[in-house]
């Protein structure tokens, strides 16, 4: 069967290059070092596998600003077929809730069988967006993929990793998932394919496009706020034991009894 995948992935800033605005309590992205979020380079691959086993297409979506443009690009060069940039100065700010509402209008438009995304940003850590997603346009969603078994014309089979083990369950279609990086292994871009993203017309979605009111759009229609920001405390200095075991044990457990741990 044909599949209409929509992939949802997110440019985010280098793990060295992290800013905040004390002001708002979001993250700096503009003129920042960035990167496609890694967990969203397994939902790629996994997309363009289905689609390649199954046939149909693979779509995909972010929501940033126009620098954006070059995630995108990305997963045209490792096999997408099509991908949408949602940008617009109206989605600055959003939060998880917003930030999923725009998402789930800008998917709703485009058509889809099959939604996958990673299962977080390493940004946020939250790994809120996708479950969002899922209930704005009321599907049915399984997270932590490891592995896909089956896909049929209805549903698919799914092992999902959770901390107690691994859990198979069938997910009707149309339906949204999140995927592990045990799923798969991404692969390198060709050169064909490096071509074919370097001269690939993106296409865009603005706030004009979605079918949403404005006050739920962005910083204001936001539900959630950053109150503060600060740097943890540095930690003070251990205590160092130096000797045979036995006697550091002991120096260990005087300490311990000392300080009613024990």
């Amino acid at each position: 069967m044909a599949l209409r995948i929509v992939v949802c992935i997110k440019q985010v800033p280098d793990t060295t290059e992290v800013r905040m605005d004390p002001v708002k309590g979001t993250l700096i992205r503009e003129g920042v070092v960035s990167i496609v979020n890694p967990f969203d380079s397994y939902a790629v691959e996994e997309g363009v596998r289905l689609k390649e086993k199954h046939g149909g297409t693979c779509t995909v979506v972010t929501m940033g600003p126009p620098q954006a443009e070059q995630a995108l690009r990305d997963c045209i060069s490792v096999g997408a077929d099509e991908a949408y940039l949602v940008s617009d100065r109206a989605f600055a700010g959003s939060d998880t809730w917003a930030t999923s509402l725009t998402l789930a209008a800008a998917i709703r438009k485009i058509g889809f069988d099959l939604i996958i995304c990673g299962k977080q940003a390493i940004d946020g850590d939250t790994a809120q967006v996708g479950p969002g997603i899922a209930v704005h346009l009321d599907l049915p969603q399984a997270t932590y993929a490891r592995k896909i078994r089956e896909v049929g014309e209805k549903s698919m089979i799914i092992e999902r990793l959770l901390e107690e083990g691994v859990e198979t369950m069938e997910m009707p279609l149309p339906g949204l998932i999140t995927v592990v990086k045990e799923i798969n292994e991404p692969r390198l871009p060709s050169l064909k394919g490096k071509m074919r993203a370097k001269k690939y017309e993106l296409k865009k979605l603005t706030a004009a496009d979605l079918d949403l009111q404005p006050g739920k759009l962005g910083l204001d229609g936001s539900p959630t706020r950053v109150m503060k920001i600060f740097a943890p405390p540095p930690r003070a200095g251990g205590e160092v034991f130096k000797g045979e075991a036995d006697q550091c044990a002991d120096k260990l457990v005087a300490v311990l009894a000392k300080n009613g741990v024990v």
